[in-house]
């Protein structure tokens, strides 16, 4: 049975497929290989980005802080002081020398141009690090297949030098890079460009323009010619290749270089590169020293810590030393010394020169401080022996014991001790004065027990020397040890009159920036002994001088006043004296304590401190002394009782030889 409309219950079957019709293919699989490479690309490039992050952070780790800018000058820089004398000229500098500080609106224009066109042309154009110079310097090293070219600015050199370590690292590089940039954010380009001529290193241990100018050409950085500060920018370069005094040669060569930087910068003009480079530049000659000055810059160091206990790193010490005096003297010790130390084994020497201000102006501390350098004028205590009769003699005036007054050479017992004098022998009835003149021990024993010892010890801690002696009747005779120092600053009380000395080498201490931090106080000096006993003091020293014991000390067209003094067995001998205007002490000895060949203190020590004391007074006009001829002449009276005296002393002495 047929269904009439077509439609049936059977599926119709599909149509042939033609011959020519296109064959469709059954769709294939998806291959994720292009994904997951994607993938893999991005994640290498993350994580890559992630690490060379990590790693550029990582060369920061560790990076020290920029100091605060009011330590900057004392960053990363080593201890030194430098000492100066009295005319403000340098002595010395210990430890690395650095000038003293420097101010850029000091100088004239051609002297930081120099090192700008050295160093870096576009300083006044960069932030700290020049880009421009960096891509330049790799793409010439890159070319060249080696390192031709650097790109360091100023400010990069200077923060090299105050903060970070001198080792050639990335990490290093970069360091300097950003903390140079943040430099830059805190201070002006002029200030960087100050501090960096100020901390730059020149060689030869000189750090800072200041101390490589006045080594090089002794002069201040404001008296630079061009040709010599373009010399001096050739330094920071090669300091040690390019030093001056032992490559000249090289330094012009690059100084050539400078030159013609600053003239492409527009800074010179090209006759006065001309002139430059055609200068004949004489160095300085470097200056010779005495060893002796390492004597006082040991004492002044030592002063200083005292004064200072906590001493910057950066220090310019004034001291009171005449440098002049100071070479003039050691030069005379040194040739009396050697003329006649030997002959009577008189190892070593030591001496001292004040004025009535208490400036020490010269010490001798020994005759080599290479080989020894222990202070003899210091640091030594020996027994002064008759050289300490005068504070027995000056407190016998303050006592009424006038030195006309009469008194006996005769032997005496004084709690079992008995002094004998240096020739054995009685001189009778004497005047006081005579007796200090011909340092009788007999009569100073004696006046010592009439003055009294604790007013003796007494005088003598008020005129400043700082021991503690004991009232045994031997002190008179100088048995108890002083240093040379102490001895005479209080030789200083009779030469002002009676007024204490108070010696010291140290009058200013500042930071190399001119920041004070110690000077010198003015103060009254206080009054120890009174005017009249003093010119009596004089008087009768001057009497050593003239016709005494101290005849050696003379000098010519001064008149002095001073004392003589040896000690037991010719182990120390003594002259302390002094002018009008300068006190001064002599001591000679071994420092073993073994005996000279009889030397006194009016031998050998005499004439050295006749020798010091001439070339102390160079140029000085003879002044008057005062007090030193106040014993001339006696009165009729007092030559009445002194011969009466001495008459009646003969008279005796014949009966006893009866």
């Amino acid at each position: 049975m047929t269904a009439s409309n077509g439609k049936s219950g059977l599926k119709k079957a599909p149509p042939k497929r033609r011959s020519d019709a296109p064959v469709k293919a059954p769709p294939r699989k998806k291959r994720p290989i292009l994904k997951w490479s994607l993938i893999s690309v991005a994640a290498l490039t993350i994580l890559g980005s992630v690490s060379a992050y990590l790693y550029w952070q990582s060369l920061y780790r560790g990076m020290p802080n920029l100091p605060a800018t009011a330590e900057l000058w004392e960053a990363n820089r080593e201890a030194a002081i430098e000492f100066l004398d009295v005319n403000g000229d340098t002595i010395a500098i210990r430890g690395p020398r650095y000038g003293r500080a420097i101010n850029i609106d000091e100088l004239p224009p051609h002297v930081p141009r120099a090192f700008i066109a050295a160093e870096d042309k576009r300083f006044y154009l960069h932030d700290g690090a020049d880009t421009q110079a960096m891509a330049r310097a790799a793409w010439s090293n890159f070319t060249s297949g080696r390192t031709v070219s650097g790109a360091s600015t100023l400010t990069q050199q200077l923060v090299k030098n105050l903060v970070l370590s001198p080792e050639q690292t990335l990490k290093r590089k970069v360091q300097e890079i950003r903390l140079a940039r943040r430099l830059e954010e805190r201070l002006s380009k002029n200030e960087i460009l100050e501090l960096y001529l100020n901390r730059v290193y020149f060689g030869s241990g000189f750090y800072g323009l200041g101390a490589a100018s006045r080594f090089y050409f002794g002069k201040e950085p404001k008296d630079l010619t061009l040709a010599e500060a373009s010399l001096l920018a050739t330094l920071p370069k090669a300091p040690s290749r390019l030093a001056l005094d032992d490559n000249m040669a090289g330094a012009k060569d690059r100084q050539t270089y400078v030159l013609n930087q600053m003239l492409d910068a527009g800074f010179v003009t090209p006759e006065s590169v001309r002139i430059a480079l055609a200068a004949d530049v004489t160095l300085a000659p470097e200056p010779i020293r005495d060893p002796q000055f390492g004597f006082i810059l040991d004492a002044a160091t030592e002063r200083a810590n005292d004064l200072l206990p906590e001493l910057p790193d950066d220090l310019v010490v004034t001291l009171t030393v005449d440098t002049k005096m100071q070479t003039a003297i050691s030069a005379a010790i040194d040739a009396r010394m050697e003329s006649e130390a030997e002959a009577v084994n008189a190892g070593q020497a030591a001496a001292i020169v004040m004025n009535k201000d208490g400036h020490v102006l010269a010490l001798y501390g020994g005759r080599d401080y290479t080989e020894n350098q222990f202070n003899r004028a210091i640091q030594a205590k020996r027994q002064p022996g008759s050289a300490f009769k005068a504070f027995v003699f000056a407190s016998a005036l303050e006592q009424d014991i006038s030195p006309y007054d009469v008194r006996v050479d005769q032997p005496v017992t004084i709690e079992e001790w008995t002094p004998k004098n240096f020739s054995r022998a009685h001189m009778g009835p004497v005047t006081v004065a005579e007796s200090l003149r011909d340092s009788l021990n007999t009569i100073a024993a004696l006046l010592g027990q009439e003055a009294g010892l604790d007013n003796v010890i007494s005088l003598t801690k008020k005129m400043g020397i700082d021991e503690d002696f004991q009232p045994f009747p031997s002190i008179t005779l100088g048995s108890q040890e002083v240093s040379l120092w102490d001895i005479t600053r209080a030789y200083g009380s009779f030469m002002t009159g009676g007024t204490r000395v108070d010696p010291y080498l140290i009058q200013k201490i500042e930071t190399s920036r001119g920041e004070v931090l110690y000077e010198r106080p003015e103060y009254d000096r206080p009054r120890v002994y009174s005017r009249e006993n003093a010119e009596t003091m004089t008087a009768m020293m001057a009497d050593v001088v003239r016709s005494g014991t101290g005849r050696a000390a003379a000098i010519k067209g001064w008149p002095v006043a001073g004392k003589t003094g040896t000690s037991q067995s010719f182990r120390d001998a003594w002259f302390v004296g002094y002018s009008a205007e300068l006190v001064a002490g002599v001591w000679t000895g071994n420092d073993d304590d073994t005996a000279m060949k009889g030397v006194t203190g009016g031998g050998l020590p005499a004439r050295v401190w006749a020798d010091l004391m001439t070339a102390a007074h160079e140029g000085r006009s003879p002044a008057i002394l005062r007090g030193a001829d106040k014993l001339t002449e006696l009165t009729p009276d007092q030559q009445a009782r002194v011969g009466y005296y001495r008459d009646l002393g003969m008279a005796f002495a014949g009966i006893a030889g009866n």
